[in-house]
């Protein structure tokens, strides 16, 4: 059994990403900015290299040719993601993990727009929770703080007081920036990912428990 992240400390709340972290979208990510890229004349192998974690305008800003509308691609890039949900999942063990947890101690904290981060969790089984932060609600994404400052807000605990979620450099950066303890998901990882934060591979063998004091802590699935 791998080894329970942070099973010696107790949080105020749970800051989950959503791709690669609670759902596997890849296959369809990859897929619309496959389309994407050739659409623009360019090879999708790099842009795909770089995309995972961090919001699509940065992502188009980055890679697009000269005087392209962004935000209209944007716009467009969001469609076909929504248009195109096939194979999205679960990651193992996350909708039991998550189902244990009261609603006001978690958030989904995504670099996706909220319409897509909403289809996206629906196809993979799982139910929005009340405090959602995406690519709608930040001028600057991860791997800023920002999005992880802004969720605690509105949890109404300190980013100190909670345990981060994540797949993607990004967003463990911006995790470590927001000064919360960062677990990472290896579920959709195809090669070692360095980092100082406990790894596991899914939720299979976790549980989220809840104190008489309403903190939260990992532990072990009998």
């Amino acid at each position: 059994m791998p080894a329970i992240p942070h099973a010696d400390r107790t949080f105020a709340a749970f800051l989950f990403d959503m791709d690669g972290t609670l759902i596997d979208s890849i296959a369809s990510a990859n897929r619309a900015w496959s389309r994407w890229a050739l659409r623009h004349g360019l090879d999708p192998a790099p842009l795909l290299a770089t995309m995972h974690g961090v919001r699509a305008v940065e992502t188009i800003r980055r890679w697009a040719p000269p005087g392209t509308d962004v935000e209209a691609e944007v716009a467009q890039l969001t469609r076909d993601e929504i248009d195109d949900v096939a194979g999205t999942v679960a990651i193992p063990g996350a909708p039991a993990f998550v189902a244990d947890l009261p609603a006001a101690r978690w958030a989904v904290v995504t670099s996706a727009p909220r319409a897509l981060a909403h289809v996206r969790l629906m196809a993979a089984g799982l139910t929005p929770p009340p405090v959602m932060i995406t690519a709608d609600d930040v001028s600057q994404g991860k791997p800023a703080p920002d999005p992880f400052l802004l969720a605690a807000r509105q949890l109404e605990v300190a980013p100190r007081d909670c345990l981060v979620w994540e797949d993607a450099p990004a967003g463990i950066t911006a995790g470590e920036a927001a000064g919360a303890a960062v677990a990472v998901i290896t579920a959709t990882h195809h090669q070692p990912l360095e980092t100082r934060h406990p790894l596991v591979p899914n939720y299979e063998p976790l549980k989220a428990t809840v104190a008489a004091d309403g903190r939260l802590r990992v532990t072990a699935r009998n």
